[in-house]
């Protein structure tokens, strides 16, 4: 039989999170922790001496951090290729989908702009219809979605540009149904995994998305300006936004997506370092950690007029808590004065914890709002 492994502490000691501050804000950037920050220091050194570093040392770093984002989701190393952002990487992916006019564009109402803004652009030129699905009132994505993509009579299905979750509030969006129901369809599969990567089991292999893409600065507790592109093997011989010197032939697999100026001395130790401590905790034992606290921060606040939607219909890592009147002006503003960082995002206050936080930090963000409400 096997061994059950034990819970994962709290790691607060890598960070430098005060005791008495209750960062509940992940969903929107992270601390960096003390090992990812001195890889950045490290790196700054690296350019600001040029003569005792040499550069060539650094496309060692590139592929370090590559295979590190490629374990994470479950990918061969050749498969991922290395962007600015995770908009960078949906725009690249527009530019190489071939699409039949008259075919639907879909996705979930109000969701991010990263992942609209370039499947807009290629519907209004292809002749594409956009269909977002609208907020459930029983909070089931994952039944709305699939009602949408078999729906009688609706054009056919082109592409399907879904996320593991909603960002506003952690709505679960379940990619293990719908994905074979993408499938089925015919239809090109993206996934912008932003608010998963790390926390989540992603798994390319079970999905099988076309493409799928995740920025370092949440969850995988890295800088600014770096996120990866997974594209699957029969989408890799496509035309990358930017042309350099690396991402010319032979550049191999994903790499011809790769963007300019990729041997950044700062960044990319910084996001393996991050990569390689979050895969040193096992994800769902971060997942399952996040999710003792989530849940008790909707336990704790049942009464003071915020309710978060049923925990089999959320994410584990992120809790949305909505107002029949809408969230009160100015609460994350009162929260922060008390040491608590949230986020309101689309009419939610926005809860997202990770691995520094604790019981101590849910108990300080409840009594906040006692106070606030």
């Amino acid at each position: 039989m096997d061994a059950i492994a034990p819970p994962l502490p709290c790691q607060r000691h890598l960070f430098e999170v005060p005791d008495d501050i209750s960062y509940l804000d992940a969903a929107a950037w992270s601390p960096l922790p003390r090992s990812v920050r001195e890889a950045g220091e490290a790196g700054l050194l690296v350019k600001s001496r040029p003569w005792a570093h040499p550069r060539e040392a650094v496309p060692a770093q590139a592929e370090r951090a590559r295979a590190a984002a490629a374990r994470l989701i479950g990918a061969a190393t050749d498969d991922v290729a290395i962007v600015g952002s995770v908009s960078h990487a949906m725009a690249t992916v527009a530019a190489n989908l071939a699409v039949v006019p008259g075919g639907r564009v879909l996705r979930v109402a109000d969701e991010f702009p990263s992942l609209c803004y370039a499947f807009d652009r290629l519907a209004r030129a292809t002749g594409l219809i956009v269909e977002e699905v609208s907020r459930p009132e029983d909070g089931d994505w994952t039944a709305a979605l699939l009602a949408a993509i078999g729906r009688a009579g609706a054009p056919p299905l082109a592409i399907a540009t879904l996320t593991p979750l909603h960002w506003t509030d952690g709505g679960l969006i379940d990619l293990d149904r719908l994905a074979p129901a993408v499938h089925a369809a015919g239809a090109a599969l993206v996934i912008d995994a932003t608010q998963a990567a790390g926390v989540l089991p992603v798994d390319v292999g079970r999905w099988r998305p076309d493409f799928l893409a995740f920025p370092t600065y949440k969850w995988t507790l890295g800088p600014y300006a770096l996120a990866f592109l997974y594209a699957a093997p029969h989408r890799q011989d496509g035309v990358p936004i930017e042309e350099n010197t690396g991402n010319r032939s032979p550049a191999s697999g994903a790499r011809r997506y790769d963007r300019g100026e990729l041997n950044d001395p700062v960044l990319l130790p910084m996001a393996a370092t991050g990569l390689e401590l979050v895969l040193s905790w096992d994800v769902p034992a971060v997942a399952d950690r996040l999710r003792r606290l989530t849940d008790r921060l909707a336990e704790d606040l049942v009464g003071l007029g915020l309710a978060a939607a049923a925990a089999h219909l959320r994410a584990p890592h992120i809790v949305g808590l909505r107002a029949p009147g809408g969230v009160p002006p100015g609460l994350t503003d009162r929260l922060r004065r008390d040491g608590v960082y949230a986020s309101e995002r689309s009419g939610a206050l926005r809860l997202s914890p990770h691995v520094w936080a604790d019981e101590r930090d849910v108990e300080r963000c409840v009594a906040a709002l006692r106070r606030s409400l």
